[in-house]
């Protein structure tokens, strides 16, 4: 980039290592969003074993 005075070597080495760098922001930002889930789900005590019942839905029988 002759234009802005920057080495192009250096800048087809950033460019290579930021597909490896997105990655993990993009994992922090999953686990960032999971957890602030969770913790608003524990702080509504909404926390716990899945239920299959769905409110207003007719019971589930059994099988024979």
């Amino acid at each position: 980039m002759k234009q802005f005075g920057l080495p192009e070597a250096g800048l087809f080495l950033i460019l290579g290592i930021d597909q490896f760098l997105d990655m993990g922001r993009s994992a922090t930002n999953v686990i960032g969003n999971s957890l602030a889930a969770s913790a608003v789900a524990k702080f509504e005590k909404d926390l716990g074993p899945a239920n299959d019942e769905v409110p207003g839905a007719a019971p589930a029988t059994a099988p024979a």
